[in-house]
């Protein structure tokens, strides 16, 4: 193992030991154009104690480190907040190669660790709210089951005044940089709110509750440590705020405008959609499938109060981006939508029939029966698709406060 790489103190007794990923550009199907990377945490305590591991194939490089403060052969204890592979992929062999005294994670964890790995190695579970001695400081540990798995855990270091968040309050950013304020305002807003709408979107009502318990135990936070992304050292209160908000699903009014098209006619619809929204007094935020990724879209959902597709018809059904943007949707349960469906077609005109009915599937209130044209659509077609949009706006003046 060479010691190419170093760690970074983050507190007198912490250091990040973690791994930068700058090659990944796909998570689940989560475009990761900034790369990301899988954080880990040494404190050094009495009992020397890691949190969380990394992926797999970045073990070396988080051993490495950890060797540019410690023999990593001097680790007590490992701590595992969340067991997906991205944070535990190297733990069997940091297991076998360390050999720590103990190695920590949830009820819930421990069995997952162990069917994950087929392992024998003993995985010691803690309960919601249990602490562990570490000697001279202490760790308590908090479930935060389904955020975003049910095993999910927190780990609060009272003695420094960090919370160790595992994915919560995360983001997928490759960065030589280690903290929030050191990265431009713009990318750090966006990569929360892309990691929130595309991770923790669909447990909102648990993220809205399990912050709820958190404030409630009043917990003194200096730090947040997540497991990807910056350390959050300034923005606290401002990314604590932000889940809150994202956990409202609060609609404003916004209307989002998703297409594909094959000869520009179903395009033309979607601008006409546009005008009418802006025309009556809502915002239009037109996204087109040819130039957006289905997880970029999903970061528009957050605060819309409207989602409106538009897909030509291809073969008795709807194009494929479109159907792949719609089923994605779908699985992040977005709520308190209004929507409708535009499209054009050549001789038979299924598309806005069955991008109804998804919708309906993700329970969006449709506003009125779509627009279909047929071929390139008429002065008539497109004042129709104005009028739609006209007809969006005044339902999301009525339904939206901002």
């Amino acid at each position: 193992m060479t010691k190419q790489f170093s760690a970074l103190k983050v507190t007198d007794h912490i250091y990040w030991v973690g791994a930068i990923d700058w090659a990944l550009h796909d998570f689940h199907g989560y475009l990761t154009s900034r790369g990301t990377s899988y954080n880990a945490y040494l404190i050094m305590a009495e009992k020397i104690t890691l949190v969380d591991t990394v992926k797999a194939a970045f073990k070396d490089e988080m051993l490495s480190r950890v060797a540019s403060v410690i023999d990593p052969g001097q680790i007590s204890y490992v701590i595992s907040n969340h067991s997906e592979m991205d944070h535990s992929g190297c733990l069997p062999d940091l297991i076998r190669l360390v050999k720590p005294q103990k190695v920590f994670a949830s009820v819930i964890g421990a069995k997952t660790l162990k069917e994950h790995f087929h392992t024998d190695d003993e995985i010691v579970a803690v309960k919601d709210g249990q602490a562990v001695s570490l000697g001279n400081m202490t760790l308590r540990f908090f479930e935060t089951k389904m955020l975003h798995w049910p095993d999910s855990m927190i780990a609060h270091l009272p003695d420094e005044s960090v919370l160790f968040s595992q994915d919560g309050f995360g983001m997928h950013l490759a960065s030589s940089e280690r903290f929030d304020d050191e990265i431009s305002d713009e990318i750090l807003l966006y990569e929360s709110a892309k990691y929130y709408a595309n991770i923790l979107l669909p447990w909102s009502a648990i993220v809205a509750k399990t912050l709820q318990k958190l404030l409630q135990l009043n917990l003194t936070i200096k730090l947040i440590a997540p497991d990807h992304g910056p350390i959050w050292r300034k923005g606290v209160k401002r990314i604590v705020d932000l889940y809150l908000k994202w956990s409202e699903r609060a609609p404003a009014k916004k209307a989002v405008i998703v297409y594909d098209t094959m000869w520009q006619s179903t395009a033309k619809m979607a601008e006409a959609v546009a005008e009418g929204v802006t025309a009556g007094g809502g915002q239009a935020k037109v996204m087109p499938l040819s130039a957006q990724h289905r997880s970029d879209i999903a970061v528009e959902m957050l605060d819309a109060g409207a989602l409106l597709v538009g897909s030509p018809t291809i073969n008795n059904t709807i194009f494929p981006t479109v159907a792949d943007m719609l089923f994605y949707l779908r699985g992040l349960k977005p709520h308190n939508l209004i929507g409708a469906a535009f499209g054009s077609y050549g001789w038979s005109g299924e598309a806005v029939g069955i991008m109804e009915s998804i919708l309906q599937e993700m329970k969006v209130e449709l506003v009125e029966k779509g627009v279909s044209a047929r071929y390139v659509p008429t002065d008539e077609d497109l004042s129709r698709c104005v009028s739609l949009g006209q007809r969006v706006a005044e339902k999301l003046k009525e339904r939206c406060k901002t």
